[in-house]
């Protein structure tokens, strides 16, 4: 794995042993296997966002602070410049880049993905909401066993704690604004 997911995983670690809590209770919290938990607190699996996610909000961080190991600094502002966001090198099947990750309190947490067209379909789920817009391509999103196809323009919003996964049709990346809210 690379040294990003290494260093994410070694916070996911560390965070968990000075709270005190096992595996087996920190994966059960967090609706997830043992081994699951193991794997990607010891960098041999790509770590979901959801799961990100889930762990920034069990320990009141800031998802980019989990993300980067340092706090956000910003609270009156923040400018993201095309392209110049911070990249969330997380799974194979997407590509994240964060457009608020030096706010501090965030309400949301607003990314732009890229889905390529031969990533498999891979569900997860986390807690809140989400919203996302369609800026380029085609988007499938099943969320909760529905079928859902999204062309530039369409936006859906739903409850994120159900199953949900993308795929980019007709051999095209997709790439959509997603707010987690």
């Amino acid at each position: 794995m690379n040294e990003q997911i290494q260093l994410i995983a070694a916070r996911i670690k560390e965070l968990r042993e000075i709270a005190g809590i096992s595996a087996e209770s920190f994966a059960n919290e967090l609706n997830t296997d043992k081994e699951v938990l193991l794997e990607y607190e010891n960098g041999k699996s790509d770590i979901p966002v959801g799961f990100l996610y889930k762990v920034a909000h069990r320990f009141n961080l800031e998802l980019s602070a989990l993300l980067r190991g340092d706090e956000p600094k910003l609270h009156v502002y923040s400018v993201t410049r095309k392209d110049k966001g911070l990249n969330v090198d997380r799974r194979k099947q997407y590509k994240y880049e964060s457009l608020a990750s030096n706010f501090i309190h965030k309400k949301a947490e607003p990314f732009i993905v890229t889905v390529e067209p031969d990533a498999p379909l891979e569900s997860n789920n986390h807690p809140g909401q989400e919203f996302n817009y369609v800026l380029e391509g085609t988007l499938m999103i099943v969320v909760d066993g529905h079928e859902i196809i999204l062309n530039m323009g369409d936006s859906i919003y739903f409850d994120s704690g159900y199953q949900h996964a993308m795929k980019a049709l007709n051999n095209q990346s997709s790439k959509f604004l997603a707010v987690i809210v």
